[in-house]
Order: C-alpha cells, then sequence, then structure tokens
C-alpha cells in the first residue's frame, strides 16, 4: 500500500489501519455476531501480522478494554514501525461507559495510555465523545488540556472522535485530524471531510463497514476513494479478512480527488 499523509501532522499512514477494539473487549458491540476474546499468543501474531502487512496505523482506545495493554505487549519492539492512535475520555469498567473529561481525568489518561501502550509518545491522541459532543467541546478542559500536553511532547497530533456534524465542524477549529463515521449507508460527515480537505486537516474514517454490516469490496473503496480521507480503520480478529482488506486498499485512488460536496466556510 502507498501510504497517505495525514492533513498536516507531518504523520503518514497506510490507508488501511488496524482498529484494535476486538482484541480487547466484547460487551456492548454493535457487530453483527459475537465473539470471543483471543488469547495472548493469538494477540501477538494478529498484531505483528497486521504490521507485517504493511498496515502502518493501529487504532485503540482505554474504553477498548485490554487492547491498549495489549498492543504494549506485543509490539513495544516494533515501536517505529507505526502510528499509534488512542483517545480521551471514556472509560468502559464493569460493562458500562461513563467519562470524564476534567483536566485531571485527561492527563491522567494520557500517562496511563503512555504506559500501557510501552511508548515515549502518542502519535494521535482523539476525544472519544458521547453524543452530547458538543457541550463535551464547549463545557470541559478537555481540548485545552490535550493542547498543553500536545505542547508538553506527549502527543504528536490531536484530534476529536464524535458523533455529530455541528461538532466536528467546531472541532476544526482546533483539530489536527477528526475521526468520522461515514459509508454508504451514512455520509451525513460528507461536509466535514470536503471542509477538512480545503483546511490541511487529517480525516480518519471509523465504522467505514457500518459495524460490520457492509461488505468490503463496496466500504473500502467508497471511503478510500473520497478525496480528503487519509485512512479508514478496521477491525477483526481474521488475519485473512484483513489481507483482503489490504489487498482491496491497494487498488483505490490517491488522494487526489474532487471533494464529495461543497465545502462550509
Amino acid at each position: 500500500m502507498i501510504s497517505r499523509v495525514l492533513g498536516n501532522t507531518g504523520l503518514s499512514i497506510s490507508p488501511v489501519g488496524f482498529g484494535a477494539f476486538k482484541i480487547g473487549r466484547n460487551e456492548k458491540i454493535k457487530y453483527p455476531q459475537p465473539y470471543d476474546l483471543p488469547d495472548e499468543l493469538a494477540v501477538s501474531r494478529l498484531l505483528n501480522g497486521v504490521l507485517d502487512l504493511g498496515i502502518t496505523h493501529i487504532d485503540t482506545a482505554p474504553a477498548y478494554g485490554l487492547s491498549e495493554e495489549r498492543i504494549g505487549r506485543s509490539l513495544a519492539s516494533r515501536r517505529q514501525e507505526f502510528v499509534l492512535s488512542t483517545k480521551v475520555g471514556e472509560i468502559f469498567e464493569n460493562g458500562e461507559s461513563r467519562y470524564d473529561f476534567g483536566k485531571t481525568a485527561v492527563r491522567e489518561s494520557v500517562e496511563r495510555s503512555l504506559r500501557l501502550l510501552r511508548t515515549e509518545i502518542l502519535d494521535i491522541v482523539c476525544i472519544h465523545a458521547p453524543a452530547d459532543d458538543l457541550r463535551v467541546l464547549r463545557e470541559t478542559a478537555v481540548v485545552e488540556t490535550l493542547k498543553d500536553l500536545q505542547r508538553a511532547g506527549s502527543i504528536r497530533a490531536i484530534g476529536f472522535s464524535g458523533k455529530t456534524v455541528p461538532a466536528a465542524l467546531e472541532a476544526l477549529d482546533w483539530a489536527d485530524l477528526l475521526m468520522v463515521e461515514y459509508h454508504v449507508n451514512d455520509r451525513s460527515h460528507a461536509s466535514v471531510i470536503a471542509t477538512a480537505c480545503d483546511r490541511g486537516i487529517g480525516i480518519l474514517v471509523k465504522k467505514g463497514l457500518a459495524s460490520g454490516h457492509l461488505p468490503a469490496d463496496v466500504a473500502i473503496p467508497f471511503v478510500l476513494n473520497t478525496a480528503g480521507v487519509t485512512g479508514l480503520v478496521v477491525g477483526g480478529l481474521s488475519l485473512e479478512h484483513i489481507r483482503h482488506n489490504v489487498e482491496i486498499a491497494a487498488v483505490c485512488k490517491s488522494q487526489e480527488l474532487e471533494p464529495p460536496v461543497a465545502r462550509i466556510d
């Protein structure tokens, strides 16, 4: 796969990234089929296999259960081979999500992620926002705290992974990148992608396969052939399925395309 440049971050990633949800959590899921968590050996084989396929972006979060610590254990020796993204704000405990975007909580989350992931710097940290994402941006300390941590050198790029178009548009004023849901059945963030493209802000797409409800051979080209989209994060526990995703992505067009819709000023 030919790497793509992630906005103005200075980071380059493979068009397909690996979403590490399934290696750490199998409760309260939106996937069509339940699954068992893999054991440590299976996780190590999967993660190393992902890198061997040429995938250079791995995405995780504290809310993904065991995901961060498993990545740290399996890939610490290969840390220079991939861009690592995680998140702040959501914690999943005892089968439920809770949220804390306060200054102390955000700092402690980043420190814990650095420790579990066994790295000295986090390439990307996004706000992991719930449905009231606009309130999170306007009424909590999370944005300024991430900016402080970025200036201190703990984070290379900061971003926003939310739910609504208004919040995503507001985040364009400070974010280096956005993570947005975008697929053939949900194009609501098309205007966000177009505007971000104009401003040199990177776009990562989450749930591009609609949590497993869309076929990869349709979903992946739709996302990666959209101008302004740098990468698509796709999860999975089958290395063969991931290899198939990589093969589909390899024949997708470059980023030099027309945006999906008119921009928003």
